[in-house]
């Protein structure tokens, strides 16, 4: 026995289709809906589209305005012809005296604002040189920050001046394992939460086991254990 509707083949039996969910008596003409307005029949034509009015563009001419500059000329001086004139010796001549005019002040630019400059900073004190002798045989030389690791990373924040890497097969050391600085011009160093940790052998004194995140000064000569390996301050 196979459904009407999809064609799946029914157990023996069975009330309803398992594949389309429909009933084992169920026909496609059963399952077809009905009309739900059989009178009507109104004819629904297709929307009229609606024309693009074109607006006309009106051109208006930009007039330009001629601007009028003043010309300042300076003054011309025409020659004058005096004529003779017959006057009776009973007149008096009277000299006018003529007024030179004053001359204008010309007023001198005012001199530019000088920018106002910061104050140079004072130079920084040269970092001392310390040099670093790993067991593996490699020397590094060191002025600043670093980091030291089988393949030591910054945080997105952190800002180092050298990333010394560690070639440890046994891989005993973590990836970013010690941090070193300086401070008044002594070195220091502190673990970076290594897995296996870092001791100090100072010279004469006991060996101290770095607590992760603490920074520890560690004078000249002295040993450095970063798990398997370590190295030698000079």
């Amino acid at each position: 026995m196979n459904c009407l509707i999809c064609g799946a083949q029914l157990p023996v039996g069975a009330m309803f289709c398992g594949e389309c969910g429909s009933s084992s008596t169920a026909t496609p003409l059963t399952r077809k809906r009905p009309d739900p307005r059989p009178s009507d029949t109104t004819v629904i034509l297709p929307l009229r589209r609606r024309s693009v009015i074109s607006v006309p563009v009106v051109s208006v001419p930009v007039v330009s305005v001629p601007v009028v500059v003043p010309v300042v000329s300076a003054p011309v001086e025409f020659p004058v012809v005096s004529a003779p004139v017959d006057v009776p010796a009973d007149i008096p001549v009277v000299a006018v005296p003529v007024e030179a005019s004053a001359p204008v002040p010309v007023q001198a630019p005012e001199p530019a604002p000088v920018p106002l400059q910061a104050p140079e900073p004072a130079p920084a004190p040269s970092a001392s040189l310390f040099v670093l002798q790993f067991s593996t045989g490699e020397t590094i030389s060191a002025l600043g920050t670093g980091l030291i690791g089988r393949r030591p990373l910054p945080q997105p924040t952190e800002r180092v001046d050298i990333l010394v890497q560690i070639n440890d097969l046994g891989r005993s050391v973590s990836k970013s394992h010690l941090e070193f600085g300086q401070h008044d011009g002594e070195f220091w160093v502190s673990d970076r939460f290594s897995g296996n940790g870092t001791i100090i052998r100072r010279p004469d004194a006991v060996a101290v086991r770095c607590e992760p995140g603490r920074r520890y000064l560690v004078p000249r000569g002295s040993r450095v254990e970063i798990a398997d390996q370590f190295f030698i301050l000079n």
